[in-house]
């Protein structure tokens, strides 16, 4: 009779020998090793094409006057595109539900709240008398313009910046927020600005400017993109970037939610946001541009900034508009 270890000793080569009888190849499926990526990223990124519209080929800030005084709520004018909305009975906006202090979920009703939101329901109060006449669509970076020409939505109004290229696609409102691009990393990060991403993997969020800045700015960096730069922030507290690039008022939510982060103090640009709408609703551009007149002019603006964006240092003055036509 063999002795209990023996037996087992036995066993074990038993079942190594098995093994080894078997293939070389691991089982399918992720390795349990590495952690796992958002859907959706690219490493590397696939860089956006040239600008359709050069830098400087326009003013990006300047849209359409208002049409004098704003018309009633309840009474948009026969025929314009406000009518079109106020009879289907609601606006449908394209908004974020990942970008913190902007538009995001309450995690205690799971409603979209945030200063992006607001502003939609400031809209929604001046063609329909009432803030809740919204229907939110949450989009991705990538889908903001084709969610307008599509149709799909009415009006975005998701941290987009105003741009020349996009102006040749689209149609803005006058600015309603400054942000400019910044840099994330670790706290404990050897990376102090720009100059040090050479050779590092830095992240933005796909179709997005903040991808194509990273490649005119830090042209030895390795781009990474992903659907939502929130994922970016997944990236990076896995160890799989060494960085990440958006507008500093986006990172600055995602600090606050981590403060394992850093933002280093460098602006390397400048992100005017505009509301975005079909090139040829410019009936709803003087229309919204009017609202926004109205909220600078009476302080809802004020009164949204220091409800939701306060965090990011002393209230400004809003931007100011600027007018082609």
């Amino acid at each position: 009779m063999k002795k209990p270890f023996a037996a087992a000793v036995a066993a074990l080569a038993a079942l190594v020998l098995a093994g080894c009888g078997g293939s070389d190849s691991p089982p399918p499926g992720p390795d349990p090793a590495q952690p796992a990526r958002p859907v959706g990223v690219q490493d590397p990124a696939v860089l956006p094409t040239t600008s359709a519209a050069p830098t400087g080929s326009c003013d990006p800030r300047a849209s359409y006057r208002p049409a004098g005084t704003l018309p009633a709520p309840g009474r948009m004018p026969s025929g314009s595109t406000m009518a079109r909305i106020q009879q289907s009975g609601r606006l449908v906006v394209g908004v974020d539900q990942n970008n913190f202090r902007f538009g995001y979920r309450d995690p205690k009703t799971g409603n979209l709240v945030g200063f992006e939101i607001d502003l939609a329901r400031e809209l929604s109060r001046a063609i329909f008398g009432s803030p809740d006449k919204v229907l939110f669509r949450a989009i991705t970076t990538a889908d903001r313009i084709p969610a307008i020409n599509e149709g799909r939505v009415d009006i975005v109004i998701r941290s987009m910046t105003m741009n020349c290229d996009r102006w040749e696609q689209i149609t803005f409102s006058t600015e309603y927020f400054s942000a400019g691009q910044a840099i994330m990393v670790a706290r404990d990060s050897p990376i102090k600005g720009i100059k040090d991403l050479a050779g590092k993997k830095v992240c933005a969020a796909t179709g997005s400017t903040s991808i194509r800045n990273i490649a005119a700015k830090a042209p030895e960096a390795k781009p990474v993109s992903a659907s939502d730069a929130l994922d970016c922030l997944v990236l990076l507290q896995q160890l799989q970037v060494d960085a990440v690039s958006t507008d500093d008022a986006i990172l600055a939510g995602f600090a606050e939610q981590d403060k394992g982060t850093k933002i280093l103090p460098e602006r390397f640009t400048e992100e005017p946001y505009g509301m975005a709408m079909k090139k040829e609703s410019v009936d709803l551009a003087r229309f919204v541009n009017g609202v926004l007149e109205r909220i600078r002019s009476d302080g809802t603006w004020t009164r949204l900034y220091d409800r939701w964006l306060s965090s990011l240092g002393a209230t400004p003055q809003p931007p100011a508009p600027r007018y082609k036509g």
